[in-house]
């Protein structure tokens, strides 16, 4: 098997696709989250909200996200928020929330994350292959 990871693509994506690229994308967002994390503890952690330091640290924010997205977008996935990926299905997408460990939920085009169902509650028509997730 090849595990040769394509970026820069755009393509619609099979759920066991998605899945192979899952551990590379919660590494990614574990690492990026727990640098997020620091910053904002010593933002929290500072005296002077209105500091040039408090005001590098927010960029450097800015920064860990923005470097986070263009990862996942050259992965093929859609940032939708803050650590939460929609992978497009054909006919909606698969939708990843961190620190889930499994591709569980999809939603239609319209819908969003509020939208979304667990996978093995969708029509079988569609195909898509069962899961270990749970409600």
């Amino acid at each position: 098997m090849n595990d040769v990871v394509e970026i820069n693509r755009r393509k619609v994506f099979l759920q066991h696709e998605v899945a192979s690229l899952l551990p590379l994308i919660y590494r990614l967002t574990d690492e990026a989250q727990h640098e997020v994390k620091k910053i904002v503890n010593f933002i929290e952690a500072h005296s002077d909200k209105t500091s040039s330091a408090v005001h590098e640290l927010e960029a450097r924010l800015s920064d860990i996200v923005t470097r986070w997205q263009s990862k996942i977008e050259k992965l093929g996935a859609q940032p939708k928020g803050l650590w939460l990926a929609d992978f497009d299905s054909g006919d909606g997408y698969f939708c990843w929330k961190f620190p889930e460990t499994e591709i569980c939920y999809w939603h239609g085009y319209q819908d969003g994350f509020t939208g979304r169902i667990l996978i093995k509650e969708k029509s079988r028509a569609h195909s898509y292959e069962n899961s270990n997730c749970s409600n």
